[in-house]
């Protein structure tokens, strides 16, 4: 299924896609789309529904797919060839980070830049939502805890990052900054997360083309990785790192956003999404 919530902020509905790409209201059967259902009872449940039997509606502003997410973890050099163009020695094992659950929107939201933002960059990255509880997990188990994948761009402040002490979080978790969707993809529909391609292109030029194939670590050893150092609940998020072309990499001179740049990106099966940066503007944060 591709669940996804949409309408005014604060007065979201929930829907699906049915086969032929119309969004359905679920909205007569479930209030929101909650990590309860995101859990396999409520994903069995969802299933067993007969979207052609529910209204269409016209698809309105897209929020984050499912509510309350309590965790936001982020993988850093995921790819080798992303840690080569970051002058990064390969990891030995995960780099794991957070993002904060406040960075979420939904996929077409803008991007507003913080105040004295010089080096604002994109990533697409593929996202992976936990629907059962998952602790000390073994490899071999972990797809099991997933419901399903999304497209995030962990959308990131390098300067903040890198140039104002040792912790990457003051640079990932600025308000609009983790922009995710449009869909959640349950896992049943898209298989295999290991052979998904990926792309991101800024002001219609292509800067990033890469596919889930060449992660170091896969979603199923992320997932149990991350299981060793906290418990994963329905309704988290893994966003897995990203594929070479990021702006921070670009040679001879990096590039970086500015106000007015239009980033759109996409992942195999999972949709895409497109933001328009702006200079900081609080009002257009809660928007």
């Amino acid at each position: 299924m591709k669940l996804l919530r949409h309408g005014p902020k604060g007065h979201e509905k929930p829907a699906a896609l049915d086969a032929q790409g119309r969004v359905r209201d679920l909205s007569g059967l479930i209030g929101d789309i909650t990590p309860r259902h995101l859990s396999p009872e409520g994903l069995t449940a969802l299933r067993a529904v007969n979207l052609e039997a529910l209204p269409i509606v016209p698809q309105g502003r897209l929020a984050v797919p499912w509510t309350d997410m309590r965790k936001f973890i982020a993988i850093g050099l995921n790819y080798a060839d992303h840690a080569a163009e970051s002058n990064l020695p390969i990891p030995k094992e995960p780099i794991v980070f957070t993002k904060t659950v406040t960075c979420a929107v939904g996929a077409n939201h803008p991007v507003v830049l913080p105040k004295g933002s010089v080096k604002a960059d994109w990533e697409v990255e593929l996202g992976v939502v936990i629907g059962s509880r998952a602790r000390y997990v073994s490899e071999a188990d972990a797809l099991t805890h997933v419901a399903g994948y999304c497209v995030i761009n962990d959308v990131s402040e390098r300067e903040f990052q890198i140039e104002r002490g040792s912790q990457w979080d003051k640079g990932k978790g600025c308000d609009t900054f983790g922009p995710i969707g449009p869909w959640l993809v349950t896992a049943d529909e898209v298989g295999d997360p290991q052979s998904l391609g990926m792309w991101l292109d800024v002001n219609g030029k292509r800067m990033q083309t890469g596919n889930t194939k060449t992660m170091i670590f896969g979603v199923a050893r992320l997932v149990s990785y991350v299981s060793e150092f906290m418990t994963l609940e329905p309704g988290d998020c893994i966003t897995t790192g990203t594929p070479p072309g990021v702006g921070m990499g670009m040679k001879p001179n990096p590039v970086f956003l500015k106000a007015g740049d239009l980033m759109e990106l996409g992942i195999e099966k999972l949709g895409e999404q497109q933001q328009t940066v702006h200079a900081w503007n609080p009002e257009l944060i809660d928007g």
